[in-house]
């Protein structure tokens, strides 16, 4: 993944942590859904694939490629532990 690309996704990342009150406010709003756990992963993974692919088109006028998706995927899949103290 370009590593332009990488440091925008890292700061939604840290925008997200750092938001969590927001995301609380979402949850709080939504209570009815029954696995809040798998809704809030949802929530923040939404927010994150929005900057990716976003940042994609914006930076280089095209969608991701297949090989930028699966290295997302991979990025997403290490940050993990930092998204589930976000409940």
């Amino acid at each position: 993944m370009d590593d332009i690309l990488l440091k925008k996704i890292e700061q939604k990342i840290q925008d997200t942590i750092s938001n969590k009150d927001d995301i609380k406010q979402l949850i709080h709003s939504l209570s009815s859904i029954d696995d809040s756990k798998s809704f809030v992963l949802g929530i923040i993974v939404g927010r994150i694939y929005n900057a990716f692919y976003y940042h994609t088109k914006r930076m280089f006028n095209r969608e991701p490629t297949s090989d930028e998706f699966q290295e997302f995927l991979e990025f997403i899949k290490k940050r993990k532990p930092d998204f589930e103290n976000l409940r």
